[in-house]
């Protein structure tokens, strides 16, 4: 019987929360919050199932050109998840870290993200990566700027030495999810996910919860994952 395979580095583009709201005759603030509620149930049922790292796309850059209501909206719901809801993921020994630039995020929500990083720092039993005012190309813009600025001699750098300039050196993506039916990545974590296997799913995001995210593990694992070799399904 062929083990169960845990992906260690899960990665969700959490899409679909307007569309929850909208379909419900709902404002699209309330699938917003219908949606930070099923992100605090996934990031302990991935942990405790035995996930390493569970990142999460949270707010792109792009995400700035949305109405400035929903923007506000959606960075006074950040700081309330931050600040009071993340609480049970500190209990739980869960470490918080956040990729993304900071430009163009307000004070007060920096101050909580610095908050619950520092108040987290030394959990060990796994992490969530939040991915906010963040964009995949804009990650690997930084990471050169990075690289440039403290005179890193090139010949020293490979594709697993790069991880390390990235806003987190994380391991790279095992397996990324994207709810409500959308089947692209939309400029998230493409250096990471050189070998990711993909999972697309209609469940729009509010929607998905622990059996869901199963449902995608399940399917991992009857992936015939190679990273280049040959297939141990061949005979």
């Amino acid at each position: 019987m062929e083990e169960y395979k845990i992906p260690k580095h899960v990665s969700i583009i959490m899409d679909g929360n307007g569309r929850w709201a909208t379909r419900r005759g709902l404002k699209r603030s309330e699938g917003h919050l219908a949606g930070s509620k099923t992100l605090e149930k996934l990031a302990i049922h991935a942990i405790d199932k035995g996930v390493e790292v569970l990142s999460v796309y949270a707010f792109s850059t792009d995400n700035f050109k949305r109405e400035q209501a929903e923007v506000d909206y959606l960075m006074n719901l950040f700081i309330k998840m931050f600040s009071t809801k993340f609480a049970t993921l500190k209990k739980k020994g869960i470490k918080v870290v956040f990729s993304g630039r900071k430009e163009n995020l307000r004070d007060d929500v920096l101050k909580a993200m610095n908050k619950i990083v520092n108040e987290t720092k030394d959990n060990t039993r796994g992490i969530l990566n939040v991915c906010l005012n963040y964009g995949g190309q804009e990650e690997i813009v930084d990471a050169v700027k990075k690289i440039v600025s403290e005179g890193v001699d090139p010949d020293t750098i490979d594709k697993n030495t790069m991880y390390h300039y990235l806003y987190n050196d994380l391991p790279p993506i095992d397996l990324l999810i994207r709810t409500s039916g959308e089947c692209r990545v939309s400029n998230y974590m493409i250096y990471q996910m050189a070998y990711s296997e993909f999972y697309f799913t209609d469940c729009l995001f509010p929607d998905f919860l622990e059996d869901e995210f199963d449902k995608a593990i399940d399917a991992y694992n009857g992936r015939d994952i190679r990273l280049g070799g040959n297939s141990e399904k061949e005979e």
